[in-house]
């Protein structure tokens, strides 16, 4: 039984596991930091929504509907329709933590606003890396049945597919990174926040953006393990 257990043990299952653990990790952090922070209410007594539209029209945006939407931390920024979506711990809420988030979803709104390029880089990215997400791992199982040749144009394809999906991953960095910059920068440009409570919207938002990185990471380690195991059956 043992001997069995080591010939189908797979070493690169460890990549997979190492992905894990860092995403577990940074999602702690943030759900430990916003938690934190949710209770700890901001000298201005005002709402993520209120926040938002101080921003928003500072920025002269006046065509961004600001909405609630149900769930805990769903909130995000559509420019399809041009909506700012706040979720129930943030729209109603006074805490530095909420009007943090929902300076950082408007930070997209401004960004869709000026044309960044990264936001429109992956806004056109969505599709290919959506289909990536999808197909990448059935095309690859689809690709060992069928003889070399042809399998391995299979596999070579799910292979590329996957890596669209972290690309999407890789360009969605600079603008999460960028949207935290802008809040802050909105946050103190408005006085809706003071110094003391800007170091604590900032620490939220670094561990929110660790998130991002830590699931960037994990589908780098993801892509490695299916270029290790898969890659080379081109040479077999």
């Amino acid at each position: 039984m043992l001997g069995g257990f080591y010939y189908w043990w797979d070493p690169t299952y460890f990549l997979v596991i190492i992905g894990a653990i860092i995403c577990l990790a940074a999602s702690a952090r943030m759900n430990a930091t916003y938690n934190r922070f949710s209770r700890v209410r901001s000298r201005s007594s005002m709402t993520g929504a209120q926040a938002a539209e101080r921003i928003l029209h500072a920025a002269g945006i006046n065509d961004v509907k600001i909405q609630h939407v149900s769930g805990n931390l769903t909130d995000h920024y559509n420019p399809k329709n041009k909506t700012l979506n706040l979720s129930d711990n943030v729209y109603g809420s006074a805490s530095v933590a909420a009007v943090g988030v929902a300076a950082h979803e408007c930070g997209h709104a401004i960004q869709h606003d000026k044309g960044y390029a990264p936001l429109k880089l992956r806004g056109t990215l969505v599709p290919a890396a959506n289909i990536g997400s999808t197909l990448a791992w059935p095309l690859i199982i689809i690709g060992l049945l069928f003889s070399a040749r042809t399998g391995m144009v299979i596999v070579e394809i799910g292979i590329i597919l996957f890596s669209l999906a972290v690309l999407f991953q890789l360009v969605t960095l600079p603008v999460e990174f960028n949207a935290s910059g802008r809040a802050l920068a909105m946050l103190d440009s408005n006085g809706i926040l003071g110094d003391e409570e800007l170091k604590q919207t900032r620490k939220v938002l670094k561990a929110a953006a660790l998130t991002y990185v830590a699931g960037t990471a994990a589908a780098i380690l993801q892509l490695l393990r299916i270029v290790l195991l898969f890659g080379g059956r081109s040479r077999d």
